[in-house]
């Protein structure tokens, strides 16, 4: 597990690092998607999660869920094209997990890329830390510990 500035980034994820997304695969090809906790530090606290609707089409770098915090609304973008085939209901149900739990409880949606090359342009595990290192110096953000 890389920590960057108090972020946690467990080495068995891919990471989309500019749209701080998650993704695990998953043995039927599907894959797990969720918010980073520098998504979650950036939104201040998650109050409400719209996911798009099962069997619904995204592309890449487009939505394919958006997030409400007390101040802010926006969206969470996909790093490949894909369709969603299930949602977190939990979440649906109860956006603060996604606070106490991205990368468990508070996990988004199950998706099914389009494309074999999905993974093209996200950044394995082993190198999340330098990945993220360079965002946050580069955007200025202090990290996960200081709100």
């Amino acid at each position: 597990m890389a920590i960057v500035r108090g972020c946690a980034f467990p080495g068995h994820l891919l990471y989309d690092v500019p749209n701080h997304v998650w993704y695990l695969p998953l043995d039927d090809g599907t894959v797990r998607a969720g918010m980073t906790p520098v998504a979650i530090v950036l939104a201040r606290e998650v109050l409400v999660y719209t996911p798009k609707r099962v069997g619904r089409d995204f592309d890449k770098h487009r939505s394919f869920a958006t997030v409400e915090s007390a101040k802010w609304v926006g969206s969470v973008r996909a790093g490949f094209d894909g369709q969603v085939v299930a949602l977190n209901d939990a979440l649906i149900k109860q956006p603060t997990l996604a606070n106490s739990d991205p990368y468990g409880q508070g996990w988004m949606l199950i998706v099914r890329p389009r494309r074999e090359d999905w993974r093209d342009g996200l950044v394995a595990g082993a190198d999340v830390g330098p990945a993220y290192e360079a965002w946050m110096e580069s955007e200025g953000f202090a990290g996960c510990g200081a709100r």
